[in-house]
């Protein structure tokens, strides 16, 4: 039971995960990055408050905000606010059928940050991963200036900074011993403040209110950075085989192909289908165990 239980709410997470990158593409049509990221983390911020009020949490988690300050300013600072910034104006500059295969690279990231950080070795996998991923966002640029008849080369640079952005994230918050979901709660509860002082220092021409605009903001808000994490907490939660489930997080970017195609109507490339096959071969090459730092 717990297993089908793990299982449903592991593919469930997967679908929704899927849907983001088109997501991304139809909110940008109607706000600046900085309005998008404001709302949509104040979206996930109400979500998150009313999950952990149900689990009975939502009281001690803003008690203990004080003792996890420090953690959650220089977590919250990363994701969503800095991460976030730099991963729309990615999506606002790139074809999504480029911006989201090569967001998968973050894998590859970690695997060779966690060697100056966490003092791993860097071992022939490690290469061979970065030499597959890499290749694989070669391939996938060639796609994207097919796409568009130009290659913005400052936004590939960002989709690729964002992977370091998020590797990064995810390294500091091995030392973070807080529940991951009261963890992720006091990151936004500290990075909605940033935002809206952003906000008012870089006010938007204008706020689009239709409801299409707003539904944009919500739709990210809930199933990029609340609801769906919460969801994949409780499939590794309630599974017994992590590396199983955790097999499942490949068929997100494939299944997002064929969104972007049927709903932005981008065509899509086969060197597209070809980048990702290599991307994903590579961090599963760059996650096969390493050797113990010592």
């Amino acid at each position: 039971m717990h297993e089908k239980r793990a299982l449903i709410y592991a593919i469930s997470a997967v679908l929704l995960w899927s849907t983001v990158a088109t997501a991304f593409k139809i909110a940008l049509q109607y706000h600046s990055v900085l309005v998008l990221l404001c709302g949509a983390a104040f979206t996930s911020l109400i979500a998150l408050s009313v999950i952990l009020g149900f689990q009975g949490k939502l009281s001690p988690a803003l008690r203990s905000l004080k003792d996890n300050f420090k953690w959650a300013l220089i977590l919250g600072a990363i994701n969503p606010v800095i991460y976030y910034l730099v991963l729309f104006e990615a999506y606002d500059r790139l074809p999504a059928q480029v911006a989201q295969p090569v967001n998968y690279t973050w894998a590859i990231t970690l695997a060779l940050l966690s060697v100056p950080i966490l003092k791993h070795k860097l071992t022939k996998a490690d290469l061979a991963g970065l030499v597959l991923g890499y290749g694989g966002v070669l391939i996938i640029s060639i796609a994207g200036k097919n796409v568009t008849g130009e290659l913005d080369l400052f936004g590939l640079f960002l989709a690729l900074f964002s992977t370091l952005l998020w590797a990064g994230f995810w390294l500091l918050n091995t030392k973070n011993s807080k529940d991951p979901i009261i963890g992720l709660f006091h990151n936004f509860l500290i990075a909605v403040p940033i935002l809206l002082i952003l906000l008012i220092i870089f006010p938007p021409a204008a706020f689009d209110t239709s409801f299409k605009s707003v539904a944009s903001l919500i739709y990210v808000g809930l199933f990029e950075m609340g609801i769906t994490f919460v969801l994949w907490q409780l499939a590794l939660f309630h599974t017994k085989n992590a590396a199983r489930i955790g097999t499942l997080i490949f068929l997100s970017p494939f299944i997002s192909l064929f969104l972007i195609n049927l709903i932005l109507k981008e065509p899509l490339q086969l060197q597209t289908f070809a980048g990702l096959a290599l991307i994903i071969m590579g961090v599963l090459v760059s996650q096969r165990r390493r050797p113990k730092a010592v």
